[in-house]
């Protein structure tokens, strides 16, 4: 992601990457911030790799994938696989499409698992994970006391989406 992003995220933003993502609205300064973090996490080498969807003709920002190397519930070797997409881009298969090759770029970076956390009312989440060859596993309680669904992929051996089940 690139700070010339930040405004096709604004753009893009609604009530549901708020409430499900983002963790409330955001402001130019507060996605500045956070472009230039994700970038400072790149070249620090850090637990945190941010990926822009892009599609359309222009490439333009469609959502962001982001990998987590480590955090509460990952046990050594998983990595959290979190994405979002802009309302104008959903339903069209993108997210399946970025989990792929962000789910390849995990093992890459030694990954062995990729654990995507859904909301339980979010059925086109569960879905994508499904699409790009997760399983359930299981329902933790968070340390806030939320549960989210969580999918769970071996990805040492992943490829393409000829891995994934139909």
């Amino acid at each position: 992601m690139r700070l010339d992003d930040v405004e096709a995220h604004l753009t893009g933003e609604d009530e549901l990457l708020v409430r499900r993502l983002n963790g409330g609205p955001g402001t130019r300064e507060g996605v500045e911030a956070h472009f230039r973090h994700c970038g400072e996490q790149w070249n620090a080498g850090g637990p945190l790799r941010a990926f822009g969807i892009r599609a359309g003709s222009g490439e333009v920002l469609a959502g962001t994938v982001d990998l987590r190397f480590a955090g509460e519930g990952l046990a050594p070797g998983q990595v959290n696989v979190a994405y979002g997409l802009y309302p104008t881009w959903r339903g069209r298969g993108l997210a399946t499409h970025a989990v792929l090759p962000a789910s390849r770029y995990a093992a890459a970076e030694g990954g062995r698992e990729a654990v995507i956390q859904v909301d339980p009312e979010n059925p086109a989440s569960a879905a994508v994970a499904r699409r790009a060859g997760f399983t359930p596993g299981g329902q933790p309680p968070g340390h806030d006391g939320t549960r989210l669904d969580r999918y769970i992929r071996n990805i040492r051996n992943i490829r393409d989406l000829r891995d994934a089940p139909p």
